[in-house]
């Protein structure tokens, strides 16, 4: 049976605005670098005032926003379930996703009152990312906002591990891989971040049950979920909640494992500027690949390239042209 949509995501919709910032500036504003921070709306308006915000670069975003993006510049069929607020923010939010050539459930006559997220992405001389979020009323996002036939017209269903942070949020990752699996529809995780794993495991837990057919993690997410201190424990302890699974590893490239043996994927060689949205690439990438015909060896490959030039530019996302170079350059191995 053909379904409409290669991936629907589930996740935060948040607009990203990045800017470069040095060290000596999270310290003096007592900003902990390298992880993605959750604030309220008076911290978060702190920042804005000693930032240049008119240097900002401004992209609807959240980290599946940005995967499910990508599925749709390689030239899948995507689609985003989400949701902001009949604000000026919610209104770009939307029409950026529409650009981005993303089907979604937002439907700008009837948004409610609220105040769309936002997400501050402070980016250092050493490509280090660091984020502090206000989630406003995409943390309201819960099992009311699921759109059930969509999650059933889908090849997998990618949801965003952020979401674990709330009650509401927890309820409606369950309810979805519920109405997946009643579908036919593979389940696909990421981790999202090493603080998410680190405090809300319990949570993931919940969420996993059993297994996913796909989940997406970096080294210190496998080794904080499993308990293990080194990736060759980790991936094992990781079969027994997962059918495959990607483990990122930076400069290193990545190990997918494909439900029988372990892959390795080389890296490509880049000049680091900017980390963020690298392993939300991977992801988009590696959806698109795998819905599409290619193996998981090609997948991954189109993956390493595609997340290789998303850390040497600044921004998580590619331009569409980049995007079809990407996937010209790897034409004959594709």
């Amino acid at each position: 049976m053909n379904k409409k949509y290669n991936v629907v995501g589930m996740g935060n919709a948040l607009v990203d605005m990045e800017f470069q910032v040095s060290d000596a500036f999270l310290s003096a504003n007592g900003v902990e670098k390298g992880l993605m921070t959750l604030v309220d709306e008076e911290r978060q308006n702190e920042l804005m005032k000693v930032i240049d915000t008119a240097e900002a670069k401004k992209q609807c975003g959240g980290s599946a926003a940005n995967s499910i993006i990508a599925v749709s510049q390689f030239g899948g069929s995507s689609y985003y379930n989400c949701k902001v607020a009949n604000d000026t923010l919610g209104k770009f939010f939307v029409e950026d996703l529409k650009a981005s050539g993303v089907d979604h459930n937002l439907n700008v006559e009837a948004l409610e009152e609220g105040i769309t997220g936002k997400c501050l992405v402070m980016v250092t001389d050493d490509a280090e990312r660091t984020m502090n979020t206000f989630l406003g009323i995409t943390q309201e996002f819960s099992t009311k906002d699921i759109n059930e036939a969509i999650i059933n017209d889908a090849e997998y269903l990618y949801i965003e591990g952020y979401l674990v942070t709330s009650p509401n949020g927890k309820a409606a990752m369950k309810q979805a891989k519920k109405l997946a699996e009643q579908s036919g529809t593979k389940v696909a995780l990421t981790f999202s971040d090493p603080a998410m794993v680190k405090y809300f495991k319990e949570g993931f837990d919940e969420v996993i049950g059993a297994s996913v057919d796909l989940l997406f993690a970096n080294e210190e997410e496998a080794m904080l979920y499993t308990g293990k201190d080194n990736l060759q424990e980790a991936r094992e302890e990781l079969k027994k909640v997962a059918k495959h699974f990607v483990i990122t590893q930076g400069k290193n490239g990545a190990m997918i494992y494909d439900g029988d043996t372990f892959i390795d994927i080389e890296p490509y060689k880049t000049e680091a500027v900017d980390s963020n949205g690298a392993g939300d690439m991977f992801a988009g990438a590696f959806l698109y690949g795998i819905t599409n015909g290619h193996s998981y060896a090609s997948s991954g490959k189109l993956a390493s390239l595609a997340s290789s030039r998303i850390v040497s530019q600044f921004g998580p996302r590619l331009e569409w042209h980049e995007a079809k170079e990407v996937l010209e350059k790897l034409k004959p191995e594709l």
